[in-house]
């Protein structure tokens, strides 16, 4: 696969900015390789609903400026809708286990969760914040204003918060154990 084509993947998967090095690691070719393939295909998306942002060393796909009234638009109706099933379900995981990466919240749910995150972060109900274990990715908690509109002073206050988080224990105890019996026997 050209690379062209690996990067555009690679940025629609992560959806969030990536260093110029970093995707030079994962594809394991030169930096000036990646740079090469920016530059084919920022303007293969110049006619196009989506282009290659860059920030310095990091890169992203973004939409076109001359979507910003569709995109408004869209925003404004999910902004209105109910959050569903599904996200009260990734807004409680958040609320229950946060801070927590997307993957483990994509594990927990058994599906990927990025548009659903994103449909919190718009809302300004969950903020992204770096990851504390260094290796360059986000994590999710809620924020200030959802806390306050829920009406608690802190995390702790949640209904139930310590049966639930003996519950999490629990459930983590039990998963590392079969693990580790699953490896045993192999």
């Amino acid at each position: 696969m050209k690379i062209d084509l690996q990067i555009e993947a690679l940025l629609f998967f992560k959806n969030e900015p990536i260093k110029v090095k970093k995707i030079a690691t994962i594809l394991e070719v030169e930096e000036s390789a990646v740079d090469e393939a920016i530059k084919r295909l920022t303007e293969s998306f110049k006619e196009r609903g989506i282009r290659l942002m860059q920030n310095g060393e990091e890169i992203m796909l973004v939409t076109a400026p001359e979507a910003s009234e569709l995109i408004e638009k869209i925003t404004k109706e999910e902004l209105t809708r109910d959050l569903g099933k599904a996200g009260l379900e990734v807004l409680s995981i958040i609320l229950y286990k946060g801070p927590i990466s997307r993957r483990d919240i994509d594990y927990i749910r058994g599906v990927n969760s990025s548009f659903i995150i994103r449909n919190l972060l718009v809302r300004g109900l969950v903020e992204k914040t770096d990851s504390k274990e260094g290796d360059r990715s986000f994590t999710y908690k809620p924020t200030f204003e959802l806390l306050s509109f829920m009406g608690i002073e802190k995390i702790e206050d949640m209904p139930e918060y310590n049966s639930v988080q003996k519950e999490i224990e629990n459930i983590t105890e039990t998963e590392i154990k079969t693990k580790t019996e699953n490896q045993d026997g192999e």
